[in-house]
C-alpha cells in the first residue's frame, strides 16, 4: 500500500507527471475521470509567484474533485522556493512537489529543475529548506543525474529522505537525454531496493501500455507508476492499466464517439477556465493526440487548429462524432 504520511493511494497508484501546458484543470478533471490516482499541477514558478504573475497565480487553482492534488514549484534560489512553498501551502493542495527534473534550456540552464543535478548539495539545501517551511508532505520529482557520469540517484534519494521529503518519483533519463533513448528503470529499481530507502518510490519513462505497466511494476518493483506523455489526448490509459493489472485483459478501446466527447468535455472546461481566445487556442496541441491513428482526419484537423470560432469547433466536432462510422482506426 503505497502512502504519502497520511494518504492512502492503493496499492499500486497511477500518477499523472507535471506537463507544462498539458497538466492543467481540464486535462487532469478527464484523467482523474478516468482512473489517476494522485496528479500534479504544472510546474510554476516560484520567481513568478512571488512576483505576482497571473500565469503563475493561476497555476495554483485547484479543485475539491481533483483530491489527492500536488502542487509542483521550480526555481533556483532557495529563499524564493521558500518564500513560494508559502504562498502555494496557502491554497491548501495535499501535496508540495519540488521539480528537479525539467531539462528544458532555459529552465535547466539557470539551475533550476535539472540543472540542480550539478549542484546536489545545493539540492539538498533547498529541499531540507523547503521542508521546514511548511506542514504538507513534500516529494520531489527528479532524473537519474544531469548526464552519463553523474547518475548519483540512489545517493540524491537518501539525501533527499533524510532532509524529509516523503515519495519521490524519479524519470529514467539524464538531463543531456531530454526525451530521446529509451528510459534506464534499472537505477530507479536500484533506490527503491536500496534498504535505506522507506519513502515510496513512482517510476517514470516510456509508460506507452498496459502490458508495460505491468511487466515494470513487476521487473523493477516500484511502488507505482507516472505517466507523461503517453497521457495526452488518451486520459484512457489508467483505467486500461488497472483493469489490465487486475484481470490480464485489456479494455475496449475508446470509440470515435468517446474521443469526441472527450475531447469537447475537454475544450469546455478550458474554454471555461482559460476564455474563450485563450480556452481556444491552447487546445490545439490536444487535436491531434484525441483523434491518432484515425484516418481521414487530416482536413478536420485543419479545421479545428486553424478555427477561433467556438461554434465552429463545436460544428466539427459533432461532424466527426455523427459520421463516426466513415472513420476508422489505422493500425
Amino acid at each position: 500500500m503505497a502512502k504519502i504520511r497520511d494518504i492512502d493511494l492503493g496499492e499500486f497508484p497511477l500518477l499523472l507527471a507535471p506537463m507544462e501546458d498539458v497538466s492543467d484543470p481540464p486535462f487532469r478533471a478527464l484523467c482523474k475521470e478516468h482512473g489517476a490516482d494522485l496528479m500534479y499541477t504544472e510546474f510554476i514558478s516560484s520567481e513568478g509567484l512571488i512576483r505576482d504573475a497571473v500565469k503563475s497565480v493561476q497555476k495554483l487553482d485547484i479543485f475539491e474533485y481533483e483530491r489527492p492534488i500536488g502542487i509542483q514549484i521550480f526555481g533556483y534560489d532557495i529563499e524564493s522556493m521558500k518564500m513560494a512553498t508559502e504562498i502555494t501551502e496557502k491554497t491548501n493542495p495535499d501535496i508540495i512537489d519540488i521539480n528537479y527534473g525539467c531539462p528544458v534550456k532555459k529552465v535547466a540552464c539557470k539551475g533550476a529543475g535539472a540543472g540542480i543535478l550539478q549542484d546536489i548539495p545545493k539540492m539538498v539545501e533547498m529541499t531540507r529548506e523547503i521542508v521546514k517551511s511548511t506542514k504538507l508532505p513534500v516529494t520531489v520529482k527528479t532524473r537519474l543525474g544531469w548526464d552519463e557520469h553523474s547518475k548519483h540517484i540512489v545517493e540524491v534519494a537518501e539525501r533527499l529522505q533524510d532532509v524529509g521529503i516523503e515519495a519521490i518519483s524519479i524519470h529514467g533519463r539524464t538531463r543531456k537525454q531530454m526525451y530521446k533513448g529509451e528510459a534506464d528503470w534499472s537505477l530507479i529499481a536500484d533506490v527503491k531496493n536500496n534498504s535505506r530507502i522507506n519513502i515510496p518510490v513512482f517510476g517514470n519513462g516510456d509508460i506507452t501500455t498496459p502490458e508495460k505497466a505491468v511487466e515494470y511494476k513487476n521487473r523493477y518493483n516500484v511502488d507505482g507508476i507516472m505517466i507523461g506523455r503517453a497521457s495526452i489526448g488518451y486520459p484512457w490509459i489508467f483505467n486500461e492499466i488497472k483493469h489490465f493489472a487486475k484481470t490480464g485483459e485489456h479494455l475496449a478501446k475508446p470509440t470515435v464517439q468517446n474521443r469526441v466527447d472527450a475531447c469537447i468535455q475537454h475544450l469546455e472546461m478550458s474554454v471555461k477556465w482559460k476564455g474563450e481566445v485563450l480556452g481556444i487556442a491552447e487546445m490545439k496541441r490536444h487535436y491531434t493526440n484525441y483523434f491518432k491513428g484515425i484516418s481521414h482526419f487530416k482536413e478536420h484537423r485543419m479545421k479545428l487548429v486553424t478555427s477561433f470560432n467556438l461554434n465552429e469547433i463545436r460544428e466539427t466536432l459533432m461532424w466527426i462524432r455523427e459520421n463516426a462510422d466513415k472513420l476508422f482506426f489505422v493500425k
